[in-house]
This record gives structure tokens, C-alpha cells and sequence, in this order.
């Protein structure tokens, strides 16, 4: 294992990076950092953890459970355990942000395409 880590080591899709924290050491933490054009997010899904969400870039509109939350830059909201979510760019420009999820291995079951 190195001592750092390149994002292109981590990439998943064009949009998407995944660190797996039991693939770097049983480090038990895992996370995304995506780079979602307007318009795109993934579907509704589910964790047996909650789910940090931190904005980095653009603005996004959450679904948590029975919520619908508008997110800018600068700003964090939790999903909590076991509650449908999911998140859509919804701003004009690029949205960056990372999501944490406390397990050394992301476990999610997508609810819908």
C-alpha cells in the first residue's frame, strides 16, 4: 500500500471515484467523491449505515426518506440508516462533493434504475 493515493486509482465510471477502506489497510471508513454534470445522480438506494454528504461544488437536490432537501456548496446533510435516498444535480454547473460512509466497504441496494 502507498502512502498516497491518486483519485485515478479510485475511478469507477467517468463521473465517480470509490475508496473502499478494507482495500487500503481494514481502514473502516469508505467513501465517493463525484464530479456529477447537471441533471444526473444516482438512483434511490438504501445503506445499513448512515451517509455523510458534504458539498463541495454546485448545488444538488436531495431525497432522504420523505424530505427533499436543496444542498449549495459549503453544506452537509446525513441520510440515516436504512432510509431511502438518493441526490440530483441540480445547479448548471458541475457538483463536487464526497460521501462518507462508516464501513470499510460501501454496501447499497438500488431501489430503482
Amino acid at each position: 500500500m502507498s502512502d498516497i493515493i491518486s483519485r485515478e486509482e479510485l475511478r469507477i465510471n467517468e463521473t465517480a471515484f470509490r475508496f473502499q477502506g478494507g482495500d487500503y489497510g481494514d481502514v473502516p471508513t469508505s467513501f465517493f467523491w463525484v464530479l456529477t454534470p447537471p441533471g444526473r445522480g444516482p438512483g434511490l438506494h438504501v445503506h445499513p449505515y448512515q451517509e455523510v454528504f458534504i458539498l463541495q461544488e454546485g448545488q444538488a437536490t436531495f431525497t432522504i426518506g420523505d424530505k427533499t432537501l436543496e444542498l449549495h456548496a459549503g453544506e452537509i446533510t446525513i441520510a440515516p440508516a436504512n432510509t431511502p435516498h438518493k441526490f440530483v444535480n441540480s445547479g448548471v454547473a458541475p457538483l463536487q462533493m464526497v460521501s462518507i460512509h462508516p464501513s470499510k466497504q460501501v454496501i447499497q441496494e438500488f431501489l430503482e434504475d
